[in-house]
């Protein structure tokens, strides 16, 4: 596997679209071994979405375990843990309002990407440029000016149409960290309530994941596309 700037393509990211907080590196680890020596555990139960929060705005580097994960359907669809009976036969969200029947909820909760139940051992996080350990994910957090140039960017090289799936809830952890590693493509979110809720994702935000390996292609394509004669400075 070819060696990765992290740390360089951070600050490459940061300045080109002036990001007011870290790109996040996200690893899925199958294992105990995949933890590199020195990486803290987190010491408290919060939520997928919140952990992102730590990385980009406080600089934190950890990794957590399925009993750090307080959202179930987050822990879910990052193969921490098993599919709640609620989830599974559409109560959960039906309950909270968000659909008109719990079949409608549940032919969404059907169709969110997720990861086998017992596929992941742990969840790792660190601000890209701080990164120890090969992330499988990275995530970025900002406003549609930064999303826009980040579409321009995705497709500079090939072109085509940007495709994205969500479905307004479970955005940081199925939309952007599940489906982006099972995909090997980009996707962008609007979020969630419950990441707007609890995570600081702003109003005027948005989430956007792609896969770690597509880094340096995605930095020489931002560095072009915004400096490009007619990008909106």
């Amino acid at each position: 596997m070819a060696t990765i700037d992290y740390a360089g393509g951070s600050a490459a990211l940061k300045r080109a679209l002036a990001l007011e907080s870290s790109p996040v590196a996200i690893r899925l680890a199958h294992s105990r071994e995949e933890i590199p020596p020195g990486l803290e555990k987190l010491d408290k139960t919060v939520r997928h979405c919140q952990m992102v929060n730590m990385a980009r705005k406080e600089g934190r580097s950890f990794y957590s375990t399925a009993e750090n994960h307080e959202c179930v359907g987050g822990s879910w669809a990052l193969g921490l843990r098993e599919l709640s009976e609620s989830l599974k036969t559409g109560d959960f969200y039906f309950r909270l309002g968000k659909f008109e029947s719990a079949a409608a909820c549940k032919r969404t909760i059907d169709q969110i990407p997720h990861l086998e139940s017992g596929y992941t051992y742990a969840t790792l996080y660190a601000p890209l440029e701080k990164a120890t350990f090969v992330p499988h994910v990275v995530l970025i957090v900002a406003p549609p000016r930064v999303m826009l140039k980040l579409a321009q960017a995705t497709l500079y090289q090939l072109g085509g149409r940007v495709h994205s799936q969500f479905s307004g809830i479970q955005s940081v952890c199925a939309d952007a960290t599940a489906q982006t590693y099972l995909t090997g493509t980009a996707n962008y979110s609007l979020g969630c309530d419950g990441s707007r809720k609890f995570s600081g994702i702003e109003d005027a935000e948005m989430v956007m994941g792609f896969p770690a390996e597509l880094l340096p292609g995605l930095v020489h394509a931002v560095g072009v596309v915004t400096a490009a004669p007619g990008s909106k400075k």
